[in-house]
């Protein structure tokens, strides 16, 4: 299995406001369901400014891509 691997967050960056598998807020309560299924999918959310990720999954990996916050790859 593949470690997740985020990019370095930028000075003063803000905490992920998003669920990054189901969207919601991450304030709505925990995300138990969301995370046990993050060991075994990639994100679907940008957990930062809720937009739908462009996700490819390949053997080796994957990679999300969101248009404002670049790519994350695991």
């Amino acid at each position: 299995m593949t470690e997740l691997v985020e990019p370095p967050a930028p000075a003063g960056a803000v905490a992920p406001q998003w669920c990054d598998r189901c969207g919601e807020s991450v304030a709505a309560g925990p995300h138990l369901a969301c995370a046990a299924a993050r060991a075994l999918e990639p994100p679907r959310w940008c957990a930062h400014c809720r937009r739908r990720m462009k996700v490819q999954v390949v053997p080796t990996g994957w990679s999300a891509v969101c248009v404002e916050h670049g790519e994350t790859r695991g």
